[in-house]
This record gives C-alpha cells, sequence and structure tokens, in this order.
C-alpha cells in the first residue's frame, strides 16, 4: 500500500504547490488523479517515485519511508514511473541496452527472461531488434512501460502516458493498463484524458494543490457534476449515461 500523510510541497521559486495531501493506494487498484494545469499532478507523481524531495508530510511505500535516503534503491525497485514524452526517457538507440539498463548486476539469463516478459506484456516482442528511434511515438511509450515492468515493480505511475499518442496508442496503452491490473499490479494514472477516467477504481480531484473530492467509479455516474465542477471533461460513455439517468428521473 501507498500511503500519503499530511504531503504539502513547494518549488523554491513557487507558491504552496500541493497542500495537506492524504490519500491511499492499495495492491491491485487503479487511482487516476485528474485536475487542471498547474494543478500538482505531476509534482505528487515525482514525489511518490523519490525523484523530488519530500520537504512536508510522509510518503509510505509498503513499510519503507520516501524521505530516507537508505531506503532509495529498495524504493526505486517497487515503484516505476513513466513520463509523458517517451522521447525524453530514451537513453540508447538500441532496444536491447535500453531495456537491460537498469538490469546490470543481474545474471544475462534472468536479464533476458525479463526482457522477454515486458516485451509480451507491451505487445512489441516482435520489434526487440528495432532501433528505438525508428518506432512511433506510441511504440516508443509502450517501450517505456516494458523498461519498468523488466524491474518488475510492484507499483507503477503514469504520468499523463497517452497526452502525446494517437487513437490506435492510446488504445493499446490503456489494454495494457488494464492487463496490468488484472496481474496485481496498483497503478496510479496521472491524467487529464476522460476515458482514462473509466480505467480507474477510484478518481482523485486536484485543484490548487489540494484533493477536493474522491469519486469511486461505481459512483461516477451520481457524482459527474463534481467532475464538471473542476473542468474535467467526462467521458462520452459516462454522459450518456448521466443522459439516460435524468431521462428516467423525468418519468
Amino acid at each position: 500500500m501507498i500511503k500519503v500523510e499530511n504531503v504539502s510541497f513547494h518549488y523554491k521559486t513557487s507558491d504552496m504547490v500541493l497542500e495537506d495531501l492524504n490519500f491511499q493506494v492499495h495492491e491491485g487498484e487503479i487511482v487516476t488523479i485528474v485536475g487542471e494545469n498547474g494543478s500538482g499532478k505531476s509534482t505528487i507523481g515525482k514525489l511518490i517515485a523519490g525523484i523530488l524531495k519530500l520537504k512536508k508530510g510522509n510518503i509510505i511505500i509498503d513499510d519503507l519511508e520516501v524521505s530516507k535516503k537508505s531506503n532509495n534503491k529498495e524504493i526505486r525497485n517497487k515503484v516505476g514511473i513513466v513520463f509523458q514524452n517517451p522521447e525524453n526517457q530514451i537513453i540508447f538507440n538500441d532496444i536491447y541496452d535500453e531495456l537491460s539498463f537498469a538490469l546490470k548486476g543481474l545474471e544475462k539469463q534472468e536479464i533476458e527472461k525479463r526482457i522477454k516478459r515486458a516485451l509480451e506484456e507491451v505487445e512489441m516482442k516482435d520489434l526487440k531488434n528495432k532501433d528505438l528511434y525508428n518506432l512511433s511515438l506510441g511504440q516508443k511509450q509502450r517501450m517505456m512501460i516494458a523498461e519498468v515492468l523488466t524491474r518488475n515493480p510492484k507499483y507503477i505511475i503514469l504520468d499523463e502516458p497517452t497526452t502525446m499518442i494517437d487513437s490506435l496508442g492510446k488504445e493499446k496503452i490503456h489494454t495494457i493498463i488494464k492487463n496490468l491490473k488484472i496481474q496485481g499490479y496498483s497503478i496510479i494514472c496521472i491524467t487529464n484524458l476522460a476515458d482514462e477516467i473509466l480505467l480507474a477504481d477510484r478518481t482523485l480531484i486536484l485543484d490548487k494543490g489540494k484533493i477536493v473530492a474522491e469519486i469511486k467509479k461505481e459512483d461516477l455516474v451520481e457524482k459527474a457534476e463534481i467532475l464538471k465542477k473542476y473542468g474535467i471533461k467526462i467521458p462520452t460513455l459516462l454522459e450518456i449515461a448521466v443522459g439516460l439517468k435524468e431521462k428516467r428521473n423525468l418519468y
């Protein structure tokens, strides 16, 4: 379980970005964090992954406190993060070199096993011998997810993973997310895309650095107006469900 307790944060040159956040992510759960640009969504992901230094409050991943330097290695093994633009994450042109980079110290047989499994998870095993830079943007993002999976994490943070990708690429990544949940991964999906709300067990709405609402999947129809209130676009399927509910209430 991930526990975020009384977390506040600001950058050196800014006012408070996050203020007194409290939430949990349970094992095998998908949680989406939504909010308008500048609400602090990406900052949360970077704090949980240990990329940004925690200044106030506490984040506990299983029994490990993120703020303790001695836990850094274990946390990196437990938590993987994928960012919005895959091209900013690529180090090597060769796919094998890219996927094996974080696996130094393991036996070659184990490295091969992990890479094979990760590529199968993202439906890219046939592209193993291609150069990364010759892949489409959607394929590159799937490769970045594969890179995270080679480290066998328990928790995966996806920071607006499909914002720059075409509709077909989005569908493929959504399928990957659903399959990872079935396998028991816990996923935090930071997004502003309406359809990704429907992937989640719970949605947290962030506004001006504060969590202003939490909506369970089964309550989305009843609480759709809360999403609209904070500038979050409603998924088409949810709009239809809300419309049908309103019609039924007229009779």
